[in-house]
């Protein structure tokens, strides 16, 4: 609600609406809603207030410059059941990765990657290594292996004794190694060993959680909080590709664990394949335990503009090259379009009729807008700050949650200026002092991605 309200209030501020992005953004639904068989009458309800909202937004017949959210609002609570209603405070993130499922699924959508314009703009792709550590029982079959392996200590003891002439001692002696081999058989298969799993599966992602250090425990000289700062890149060193960090056992895993083992330690390695146009990143600032909440204050600073992933992305065929202006020139009618389609821009093959003029929209397309694509580079278009007063919290009696209050920044495109939203308030800010906020949800913008 604070980028619908974000938006709704720079349009007030600036006293303008937008036609020719009106007819485009209609343009494109139409031709999003034909690709993807979507029968506008069939989306939920919450969809249809969605986009009713929007469309009241970017309208240019309204006699105000404001909107009325409330019959969103409302959908919003039938849909979750009361989970999220006027008049009691959740949590942003976990409401806003709520919205775009119900969203996606409200206009048709399927768990097919890209079945909706919701997937196509926030989606991404992140490959999952999970190392396992279990300790169990090594088994009859693994000690057989390796009393097969290796030879019994107890056979050289047996054959050094004094030799017996007497009638049967071979087989009495046959009898006794016998013996000590079940007897050293039970003993390594009821011996305890610790086995390492190890399993690699990719998922799509709507927004990535952060993990933030945690506060400190000690306070200051005056009895306050030492607030630690932390920049952005430390905090994503979780999805580097080559560190493992630490995962709890559900409790599915621990009913698990009588049959294939005990799980001494779970460890996740995190490697982005693709990241969409548009990048959400939540920042995990609060925690429940069985008494309390409690929030994170630690400052994690990040850069409003360039912002490069180059080095957290690992693509499936390799990172892709640009083109030189010779090979676009000697490529096919048929490579061509699928190049343009590769980089998510049909639509410039709309009222193409010769060849050349499609060849000119790549060169266009290529030169401007395909090296930011391929750079990883994003600037920040919006951000959402979390704020508690001084006094609540730092004794675990009340609920931050509940008693703080949200504050967001966009920025206004035309002229490039900042603004900060708490309710109705609306002032002017510096990127600067955004990018040393309490932050809590960042949204991400791709250099060259299609609006």
């Amino acid at each position: 609600f604070f980028l619908l309200a974000g938006s709704c209030q720079q349009e007030s501020i600036n006293g303008h609406n937008n036609v020719e992005t009106e007819d485009h953004n209609s343009s494109r639904k139409r031709k999003h809603s034909k690709s993807n068989n979507a029968n506008p009458a069939e989306f939920s309800h919450l969809a249809k207030c969605f986009s009713l909202l929007l469309r009241n937004m970017w309208s240019s017949h309204r006699f105000k410059s404001n909107v009325d959210p409330h019959m969103l609002v409302q959908a919003v609570s039938v849909a979750s059941n009361k989970r999220y209603h006027v008049g009691k405070q959740a949590e942003a993130g976990e409401f806003l990765s709520w919205l775009l499922h119900q969203l996606h699924v409200g206009v048709g959508g399927t768990r097919k990657s890209g079945s909706s314009i919701v997937h196509e703009t926030f989606m991404g792709r992140v490959e999952v290594t999970t190392l396992i550590k279990k300790r169990r029982k090594r088994g009859e079959e693994a000690a057989l292996e390796i009393l097969n392996a290796v030879p019994m200590a107890n056979d050289d003891a047996v054959a050094v004794q004094d030799v017996d002439d007497r009638a049967g001692s071979d087989d009495e002696e046959t009898v006794e190694r016998k013996r000590q081999k079940r007897e050293t058989l039970k003993t390594l298969a009821n011996e305890s060993v610790t086995v390492e799993e190890e399993t690699t599966t990719e998922t799509d992602f709507l927004l990535l959680t952060l993990d933030i250090p945690e506060k400190p425990l000690f306070k200051d000289d005056d009895g306050g909080l030492v607030i630690p700062q932390e920049p952005l890149v430390n905090v994503l060193r979780k999805f580097d590709g080559v560190s493992f960090c630490d995962v709890l056992a559900t409790q599915q895993q621990q009913k698990s664990e009588e049959i294939d083992g005990l799980v001494v330690a779970k460890k996740r390695r995190y490697r982005l394949k693709r990241l969409p146009n548009y990048l959400i990143l939540h920042l995990s600032r609060f925690k429940r335990n069985n008494f309390s909440v409690e929030k994170n204050p630690t400052i994690v600073m990040f850069p409003v503009k360039n912002f490069d992933l180059s080095s957290y992305v690992f693509p499936e065929g390799g990172k892709g090259k640009v083109p030189t202006e010779e090979e676009v020139r000697n490529m096919s009618t048929k490579e061509l379009k699928k190049t343009l389609k590769k980089y998510g821009r049909s639509d410039l093959l709309e009222d193409v009729v010769e060849k050349s003029d499609l060849v000119q929209h790549c060169i266009d397309f290529i030169s401007t807008s395909l090296p930011d694509l391929l750079s990883e580079k994003y600037d920040l278009v919006a951000n959402i700050t979390h704020d508690i007063p001084a006094e609540v919290g730092r004794e675990g009696q009340r609920n931050p949650l509940e008693e703080g209050s949200y504050r967001c920044h966009v920025q206004h495109k035309a002229t490039g200026q900042w603004y900060e939203m708490h309710d109705l308030h609306v002032r002017e800010t510096m990127p600067q002092l955004i990018g040393v906020s309490e932050s809590y949800l960042l949204v991400f913008e791709r250099k060259g991605a299609k609006k």
